[in-house]
């Protein structure tokens, strides 16, 4: 069967698909992933097929920071969603026989595969349908407002995210020859299999059937990778390091935040590998060593703690390490995963990166490491974590829906 993948995002919206397309490679099918044109490495070193979608999500973060207003900021993401449907619609046109949809360009996928005849299922990497258990990841609050209020912050986060591709939308349907009016949203679509772990966000009950929480999709390592010697050095040369990096976000703040990690770590009296990332970190000295990408199930397992963005797969990729955390959430999902952490036992409460002091920060990895219940927890839920196989559950449905 010839799956092609649609994503759009950071690398992080990117990576895990790399995991569950391997997966499905080694089961025989063909598959492609359809990503931003800066991920084609990421995509094809892992042994995929790629088909390139316009947008720069760097820059959009760049553009949010310098806006002056929000409508110059919608005005950014206009253009990107513009750009995104007109690359997603070129992606299913280059032949497939089933999509799997990230949750952003759903509807936008949804529309290419009703052009095109063919079947979609979601493939969702946060909670996306509404819920009286917590409010959805983008409600504003990280709160438990009550099954009523859940439900309503769930519903208006959804619809906030429906509107944001109704013009594009729109505007597709109409260049692929649609009847006119929208599809049916992004939340109604079945099946769906969210690609994290029912350990760390249980499925809910009132959810409806046909949506899943299958466990998480690992990124895949590229091809032939090995780590870099002056990593290996360094991890050999003293205790285990604590790791700190931002992933995707903060980009131009990397002179800023350097100084303020390298400031931290001194404090905490430890050491420290720190990813250059988006931001561009590049701390130095004796006990700090900057890296560029690094597989995370590689190097986490043998750091002291992770001090990250709570990005959903940084985040799994701590728990699988069975590391204790420092969520430091910027934005969008990221202060709902930073909470489960911190519920889950095995970090000490977020410090939102707009709060971050080299202060702060220093005492949040002493409090972090100082309490031994953090690893011990973390530990015992990378034991659950390693008995799931998330992308096992998707090929399960493929190869039923096949046979049947």
């Amino acid at each position: 069967m010839r799956i092609l993948i649609i994503t759009a995002g950071s690398r992080g919206d990117v990576a895990p698909f790399t995991g569950l397309g391997r997966r499905l490679l080694d089961a025989g099918h063909h598959v492609a992933v359809a990503a931003h044109p800066s991920f084609a490495a990421l995509v094809g070193g892992c042994g995929l097929g790629f088909r390139p979608v316009p947008g720069d999500p760097q820059e959009l973060i760049r553009e949010w920071a310098r806006a002056a207003s929000r409508e110059e900021a919608r005005a950014a993401t206009r253009v990107y969603v513009d750009g995104l449907a007109d690359g997603v619609a070129a992606a299913v046109g280059g032949g497939a026989d089933l999509l799997l949809t990230a949750f952003g360009p759903a509807p936008l996928s949804r529309t290419a595969a009703e052009a095109a005849g063919i079947p979609v299922v979601g493939t969702y990497l946060t909670p996306a349908f509404a819920t009286g258990r917590f409010a959805l990841p983008n409600a504003g609050t990280t709160d438990d407002l009550g099954p009523g209020a859940n439900l309503a912050a769930g519903r208006e986060v959804l619809g906030r995210a429906e509107g944001l591709f109704a013009g594009a939308v729109t505007r597709l349907r109409a260049r692929l020859g649609l009847p006119a009016g929208a599809p049916a949203a992004a939340g109604e679509l079945r099946p769906v299999f969210h690609g994290y772990s029912p350990l760390v966000v249980p499925r809910p009950e009132d959810w409806p059937p046909g949506i899943e929480v299958a466990g998480y999709w690992w990124s895949a390592r590229p091809d032939g990778w090995q780590p870099p010697a002056e990593l290996v050095d360094f991890l050999q040369a003293g205790p285990p390091p604590v790791f700190v990096g931002f992933g995707s976000m903060a980009p131009g703040e990397g002179e800023r935040l350097s100084e303020l990690v390298a400031a931290a770590v001194r404090r905490a009296g430890v050491r420290a590998v720190v990813q250059a990332g988006w931001a561009g970190l590049s701390s130095a000295g004796s006990d700090v060593l900057t890296v560029g990408d690094v597989p995370h199930d590689w190097l986490f397992p043998r750091t002291a703690a992770v001090v990250h963005h709570a990005g959903a797969g940084t985040s799994g990729a701590g728990l699988r390490a069975g590391v204790p955390a420092v969520a430091v959430p910027v934005l969008a999902d990221q202060p709902f995963w930073a909470a489960r952490l911190h519920g889950l036992g095995v970090a000490p409460r977020p410090l939102p990166f707009r709060e971050l002091t080299a202060e702060g920060l220093g005492a949040a990895i002493t409090a972090c490491l100082s309490d031994p219940s953090h690893r011990r927890r973390a530990a015992d839920l990378a034991r659950g974590i390693a008995a799931e196989d998330g992308a096992g559950a998707v090929l399960a449905h493929l190869a039923a829906a096949h046979t049947g």
